[in-house]
């Protein structure tokens, strides 16, 4: 009996591909090797599923090439690479990585934040340059962590998890502002206060970013949000490139209307802005946010499992789009 085949898009773990040689005629990109989005699209010409990683994108000009495809597993909890009112209308079952990489995610969100806050970088490039050469009182003085104001704009599972470190750990006001409002108990869980979006913008200490990309959230922090935050704010994008605008974001910096700012995403990844690159006060980090060995392997497993349990098993875990499957026609 033929197995069906499979193209796994990027180099993953060894360990995954040998997992997945077990079910699945397997085509992979250990080589990591580029692809356009026409070379995409020929390899998934007569695929039954597809191990995506965030950066491939699945559309409807791709999906009209691939009339076998049944299933793109995504090897992230995000999930813009993934037109999914046009999977779902060609029957296409999309699915991602939640809750794996929630707790990593959330130290990574408050260590750029620390970074952040405590001017890491900008006086870790000062020392290695050769520029201490004596203490200054006000030397690298950053803005206080410990009992500030913590706002976030998007609070599902890693938003929880940053709001829980901030208010038990290290003493925060916690407020947040989501599209509902969480039950009163998992904000009593929180120490977290539900705040319009403007008193959000306002009030912030420090306004970390974990709202989920959508064409609605595009742009959410743009020149006329980043005028209403304070001047001694800090920003932090852990969420998804093109929630800030990034060009607006950097002038800001530059001119100091903000204090500084962290970052993990950005628009158009993996460039980075230019006018992000040569600002003092800004922390950039290659999209490594859930970048342990153990979530790595974590979310590449769960997506390997979601592949097996749909096309062998009849069942993905974590599916998105639920309605699809058996729409093909």
């Amino acid at each position: 009996m033929n197995q069906p085949r499979i193209l796994v898009a990027r180099r993953v773990f060894p360990e995954v591909i040998q997992l997945l040689r077990q079910h699945f005629e397997v085509e992979d990109n250990q080589d990591d090797v580029p692809w356009s989005k026409a070379e995409l699209a020929r390899r998934l010409g007569d695929k039954a599923g597809a191990f995506t990683t965030g950066s491939e994108r699945i559309d409807a000009e791709v999906l009209a090439q691939a009339p076998a495809l049944r299933i793109c597993a995504n090897m992230a909890v995000g999930f813009n690479n993934f037109d999914l009112p046009a999977m779902t209308e060609r029957g296409v079952l999309a699915t991602n990585t939640p809750d794996v990489l929630t707790e990593t995610t959330a130290d990574f969100g408050f260590a750029l934040l620390m970074a952040t806050a405590r001017r890491v970088a900008e006086s870790e490039h000062y020392l290695r340059a050769g520029q201490w050469q004596r203490w200054t009182y006000d030397m690298f003085a950053g803005t206080e962590v410990h009992g500030s104001t913590l706002g976030i704009l998007g609070m599902g599972r890693i938003g929880q998890g940053i709001a829980r470190r901030g208010a038990h750990g290290f003493g925060m006001q916690v407020i947040y502002h989501n599209r509902s409002r969480l039950d009163p108990a998992l904000e009593a869980e929180c120490k977290a206060r539900y705040v319009s979006k403007e008193e959000l913008l306002r009030r912030a200490d420090h306004l970390v970013l974990v709202l989920p990309y959508s064409a609605q959230a595009h742009h959410a922090i743009g020149a006329a949000e980043l005028a209403q935050m304070k001047p001694t704010a800090n920003l932090i994008n852990i969420a998804r490139g093109g929630i800030v605008d990034d060009a607006a974001l950097a002038q800001a910096l530059r001119e100091r209307r903000i204090a500084a700012a962290g970052l993990d995403v950005f628009e158009g990844e993996p460039k980075v802005h230019p006018g992000l690159l040569d600002v003092p006060n800004v922390v950039l980090t290659p999209h490594i946010a859930s970048a342990t060995i153990p979530t790595r392997l974590a979310m590449a497993r769960l997506a390997a499992d979601n592949l097996i349990g749909f096309l062998v098993q009849g069942r993905a875990l974590t599916p998105l789009n639920p309605e699809a499957p058996g729409r093909r026609q």
